[in-house]
């Protein structure tokens, strides 16, 4: 079951309290096309560098399996860069710099085989890009969304637009909170799921995430970790894991979203163990296993008995 990733391939340059790297391998396109290969194949990413982008960083996506037809390179531009750094918690971060550069241009055109790919992954990216894939799609039988503050205050009518044509959207709770006016965040949600997607999954960084979809809520906890070095990519990476599971099933039911929210999280979990996606890059099948069965363990509810009311207090 085939995947297809839009997003961006970038450079990130990062500090954080544990350290810092520069112009590292990112990007959305980058984290959920490597998270989404241990589950399906093929995983076909969508994007464009300049030259200035190291062969050796294609040759790393290449080597993960991931199909890199659809990565455009920009013989006269430089790459997307970004750099930023992150506070003491990890939870904010300071946006310290900005370079668009190729992607000042980029109008995306999808392979022909591509068009075909059962789940799209729309990474972060002009909302006006994001419909020119969907555009150029067959009938996909998922589009999950991913947007930033940034589109909801500058693009919102194709914001809106988009919202109609997706299937599920990857937020976190400001940005939540900031798409629907509204501060309660169940509300919020609900606002936002009238506007057209039928899953949502609000991200809540080290504190997990909420996903609602037509008939269910459901809330699961991050992976508790003692070192944390760059959380950047963790969202994406989630987004691919999600994707990724949900190829192992013909229906979307709450439960195999349930399911594919535990996977995502357990690869998010990874990612910011290194800079960048090393962690990714390296990581064993056999590890999510065991990431895997000690979230079961930790996520495990004894059953529990209803209490009974007698003279003034519960019993039982």
């Amino acid at each position: 079951m085939s995947i297809l990733a839009i997003g961006t391939v970038a450079f990130d340059s990062i500090e954080t309290p544990t350290g810092s790297a520069d112009r590292v391998l990112g990007g959305s396109a980058t984290y959920i096309t490597l998270a989404a290969r241990f589950f399906c194949e093929p995983v076909r990413l969508v994007g464009v560098v300049g030259a200035d982008f190291p062969a050796p960083y294609i040759e790393s996506l290449r080597r993960c399996g991931i199909d890199l037809d659809g990565l455009e390179v920009d013989p006269d531009g430089a790459t997307f860069a970004w750099a930023g750094r992150y506070h003491a918690d990890m939870n904010g971060r300071d946006t310290l710099a900005t370079h668009l550069n190729v992607l000042q241009t980029f109008s995306p055109i999808l392979p022909a085989r591509f068009r075909d790919s059962r789940i799209v992954c729309l990474g972060n990216l002009d909302p006006s890009i994001q419909m020119q894939v969907l555009d150029q799609m067959d009938a996909p039988e998922l589009v999950i969304c991913d947007t930033m503050n940034f589109w909801i205050d500058h693009t919102p009518e194709a914001l809106e637009a988009l919202l109609g044509r997706i299937d599920c959207l990857m937020i976190n709770d400001e940005e939540a909170r900031q798409l629907a006016g509204e501060s309660n965040l169940m509300l919020a949600a609900r606002a936002i799921m009238a506007k057209g997607p039928r899953i949502l999954v609000i991200k809540k960084g080290e504190h997990g995430a909420i996903v609602l979809d037509e008939t269910s809520v459901f809330a699961f906890p991050a992976f508790p970790l003692e070192h944390i070095q760059d959380p950047t990519g963790a969202g994406d990476t989630f987004m691919g894991g999600f994707a990724g599971y949900l190829t192992r099933h013909t229906t979307f039911t709450s439960d195999s979203i349930r399911r594919a929210i535990m996977y995502g999280s357990a690869l998010a979990s990874f990612t910011v163990e290194r800079f960048g996606p090393e962690r990714l890059l390296h990581l064993r099948p056999e590890e999510i296993n065991e990431r895997m069965a000690a979230y079961r363990r930790i996520t495990h509810l004894p059953d529990v008995q209803p209490l009974t009311w007698t003279n003034g207090s519960y019993h039982g």
